[in-house]
């Protein structure tokens, strides 16, 4: 299916490896320019290079986004290259794990910055150049965490993710008008090489058997590539009637009924 993203300038947040590299190379088969950035400076070039072997046009920019002008200068430096943007994919993330009776304000902040505060500032700075090109698609990668329970020791993780899809639903509301399109997208359990699940599995290959049994119904883990080609539909114009929805990309593992 041709999705008629070719020639569509897309930005994509810690694009250097995980989910958000195979966003990025889904959206560069696609046809379009990409804006990547990440903070480590040699895994970003690595997939710069990468991505510009597979033909697309690439601005790769080593940046920490918990910086407060870093999506500013961000989205300047995508106007400057290409002129224009049309597609934002939001998809830092962090987490510290404790128990919420233990866990201190700094923990607090490093979680809400990683995961929510930064998605903010660039999604602010975005709106504008999305207009001026007469609409655009802006998504969050959350997960299913975000919509239920995600377990002890996930307090701050599971708060991030739950106010990062009720912001897009919001967005979506104010920025209809201006044809920018805003969707949430949470995957479930991923696993890619150097992720925590690809870890776990290697530590305790029969822990994470049982997980994936008791868990999950397909009966495997996800894979990056899955959760980049539901992200790739949903920036296109394929999907000009979804707006304000989290969809979940998870094999059946969540058990919320919205």
């Amino acid at each position: 299916m041709d999705l008629g993203l070719n020639g569509k300038v897309a930005l994509v947040t810690g694009a250097s490896r995980g989910i958000g590299h195979s966003i990025a190379g889904a959206l560069a088969r696609e046809g379009c320019s990409l804006v990547i950035c990440a903070r480590g400076e040699e895994a970003l070039e690595a997939a710069r290079a990468e991505l510009e072997e597979a033909g697309a046009e690439v601005l790769a920019l080593a940046m920490d986004l918990t910086e407060s002008e870093a999506g500013g200068r961000l989205v300047a430096a995508a106007l400057e290259r290409f002129g224009t943007l049309d597609v934002l994919v939001n998809n830092v993330g962090g987490n510290r794990r404790g128990q919420f009776a233990e866990l201190p304000d700094e923990a607090w902040e490093e979680v809400l910055e990683a995961n929510f505060k930064l998605h903010v500032r660039v999604s602010r700075a975005a709106v504008p150049a999305l207009r001026a090109a007469g609409g655009g698609v802006i998504l969050f990668i959350a997960s299913i965490f975000g919509r239920e329970a995600g377990g002890p020791g996930l307090s701050a993780y599971n708060a991030t993710k739950s106010a990062l899809i009720s912001l897009a639903k919001i967005m979506a509301l104010e920025l209809a008008a201006d044809g920018i399109r805003v969707n949430s997208v949470a995957p479930g359990s991923i696993r890619f090489p150097g992720g925590s699940w690809d870890r776990r599995c290697t530590e305790d290959p029969q822990g994470m058997a049982d997980f994936v049994r008791l868990h999950i119904p397909m009966g495997r883990f996800g894979r990056a590539e899955e959760v980049a080609d539901v992200v790739a539909f949903l920036a296109s114009d394929r999907a000009s009637w979804i707006t304000g929805a989290c969809v979940n990309v998870d094999g059946g593992q969540s058990r919320s009924l919205i």
